[in-house]
């Protein structure tokens, strides 16, 4: 073939791609959800020529036409494998889109600290301490959950911030709460290989080490359960590769048949353990039902009276189960989905009393992750 037809035949592959693509681009309906990246796609913005001209080039008509048009492009999860195959496995980057593999874990960057971000948390805690704990004989404690990058990134040689100045500037900082350090109860086992999270089977010896920085001895029987479902966790769809499923394991003791667990947010009983979620596109929000702001737990058969007010994130969910049989009522509050300058003036809907009862409160934990933590504009 000459030149002359082997130029032709390029520029005519290359104009169905392009013009294919492009039709088919506007053709096909609209996604509103990514399954695999767990998001909300971007849809086609609104023209008008105010749009055009806006001066905030992050509402400009282009700049979200560019969104839209990246999370709509068709195939677009097979163009991010082949990507994503192409960056590790071919080109050997360490890293994709700050995802990165390592002994079988999927897990992200999380570099550098951001110290900013630790006051803004603090700010957020010792407020919630000064206007609704002072005067009360309620004991404050603090602890932080590890991000699998604790284990993984600095002994591989990714970038990773100092995990012990961070863990030092936050006590340090936090001067009103007695420090529990779980750190040396946990390893990368404890974790899921393809989500943040850490694995409910594996936490019986740190929920007795938390519990007991807070003088409350648990006995830790429980009865292991398999989910039959299988779980692909969040960095399986961020990271775009075709890693293999993994099991969720729950443990389930004699004293939850006597608890009552309620979910304030939606005004209905719930159980520790939800299997409708567990059936759905995040397994993992089977642990009380996924991010609820407010969730009591009353276990009338606890080994003592006490009671506990938890700030959390969604580590939390997975763990406070198997706290609560240390306590006679606990109180799960997440501050990413509600207000906490609204707290005291909370109603139980059932009750009309104090949804938060700071004043019978005997323990309070601020239980959080490093990566929440280092990332706190979420909390409110």
């Amino acid at each position: 073939m000459s030149a002359k037809y082997k130029n032709i035949t390029l520029v005519c592959v290359m104009a169905v791609l392009i013009f294919g693509f492009s039709l088919w681009c506007i053709l096909k309906p609209q996604d509103a959800f990514s399954d695999s990246e767990r998001r909300a796609l971007a849809q086609m913005p609104q023209f008008s020529l105010a749009s055009v001209l806006q001066e905030n080039a992050d509402e400009s008509f282009m700049r979200l036409f560019e969104e839209y048009s990246l999370d709509q492009f068709p195939l677009r999860d097979t163009f991010r494998r082949l990507k994503s195959i192409a960056a590790y496995y071919i080109f050997h980057r360490k890293d994709n889109n700050g995802i990165y593999l390592e002994d079988g874990y999927a897990a992200k960057l999380e570099y550098p600290i951001s110290e900013g971000s630790l006051d803004y948390a603090v700010k957020k805690f010792r407020t919630i301490r000064e206007r609704f704990l002072k005067g009360t004989e309620a004991k404050v404690y603090a602890c932080v959950i590890p991000d699998k990058g604790y284990f993984l990134a600095e002994p591989n040689g990714y970038l990773s911030m100092d995990y012990d100045q961070f863990y030092a500037l936050f006590r340090d900082k936090m001067s009103f709460a007695d420090f529990i350090d779980i750190r040396d109860t946990l390893s990368i086992d404890d974790y899921y290989r393809t989500d943040t999270h850490w694995r409910q089977d594996k936490l019986p010896e740190t929920a007795k080490t938390l519990a007991a920085g807070m003088g409350t001895a648990l006995t830790g029987e429980y009865e292991e359960r398999l989910l039959e479902h299988p779980f692909y966790g969040v960095y399986y769809g961020q990271s775009a590769l075709p890693l293999p499923a993994e099991e969720i394991r729950y443990l389930v003791g004699d004293f939850m048949e006597a608890c009552t667990v309620y979910d304030h947010q939606n005004g209905k009983e719930i159980s520790f353990y939800d299997m409708e979620k567990a059936a759905g596109k995040d397994p993992y929000e089977m642990f009380l039902s996924g991010n609820l702001s407010v969730v009591t737990i009353e276990n009338p058969n606890a080994s003592t009276e006490k009671e506990m007010i938890v700030f959390r994130d969604s580590f939390g969910s997975s763990l406070i189960p198997l706290l609560a049989q240390g306590y006679r009522k606990i109180t799960v509050v997440d501050i990413r989905y509600i207000q906490s300058a609204n707290l005291q003036i909370l109603r139980d809907q059932r009750t009309g009393k104090p949804l938060i009862d700071f004043k019978n409160a005997d323990d309070v934990l601020f239980l959080y992750s490093t990566l929440v933590l280092n990332n706190s504009g979420t909390l409110r």
